[in-house]
């Protein structure tokens, strides 16, 4: 009887635990807040998310809006499905913009890959290129959610990362900030640059 109440609560807490991290963390800047801008849009065809797994707690699900449109299909919940597993948005027109969602169920909150229809105006989201795998993931766009309100954030965007194929991320856009700060360097640079030429 011990041993079936053991063998219970292990199994148990392996599902409350979700799907473990197939992958390394690729944030850069772990415990510091992303402050990129991303732009995603569709590539033309079917956009399909695989999931690779979850550092998260809470329960979560991805969505998709096209063009600002919820798409109105959710699923890869972080705590029911497998690394790996696909979900396809099917088919958006080439250059529909993309904005990526998940639901955290735990706290009702919606954090957006556009941070500017966060509740708390900051960025959840971190993307890269991802050049493929584990198993069968094929190459993509990797974004990679935080799930917690920034007042209260870990800063990891490991919380449910996917890989998401049919689309393009342009450029993350620098904050003004750091415009203003690559204006200055290259003024100083300009500056020293004259004085060298002089002697």
């Amino acid at each position: 009887m011990k041993f079936k109440m053991i063998l219970a609560t292990a199994l148990l807490a392996m599902s409350a635990a979700g799907s473990a991290l197939a992958i390394t963390n690729p944030y850069p800047n772990s415990g510091s807040q992303n402050t990129a801008t991303y732009n995603f849009t569709a590539n033309g065809g079917d956009v399909t998310a695989y999931f690779l797994g979850t550092s998260a707690a809470y329960t979560e699900d991805l969505g998709l809006l096209v063009n600002g449109v919820d798409s109105g299909i959710t699923g890869l919940n972080n705590h029911s499905s497998a690394v790996g597993a696909s979900l396809d948005f099917g088919t958006i027109a080439a250059g529909s913009t993309l904005t990526f969602y998940i639901n955290v169920a735990n706290t009702g909150a919606t954090w957006y890959s556009d941070k500017s229809l966060n509740a708390d105006g900051a960025q959840h989201v971190y993307s890269t290129t991802w050049s493929g795998g584990p198993g069968s993931i094929p190459a993509g766009t990797y974004v990679g959610f935080e799930d917690l309100a920034a007042s209260v954030s870990d800063f990891n965007y490991l919380d449910e990362p996917f890989v998401f194929t049919n689309i393009i991320s342009a450029p993350a856009v620098p904050e003004p900030g750091n415009i203003a700060l690559l204006m200055a360097g290259l003024g100083v640079i300009g500056v020293l640059a004259r004085r060298r030429a002089r002697f």
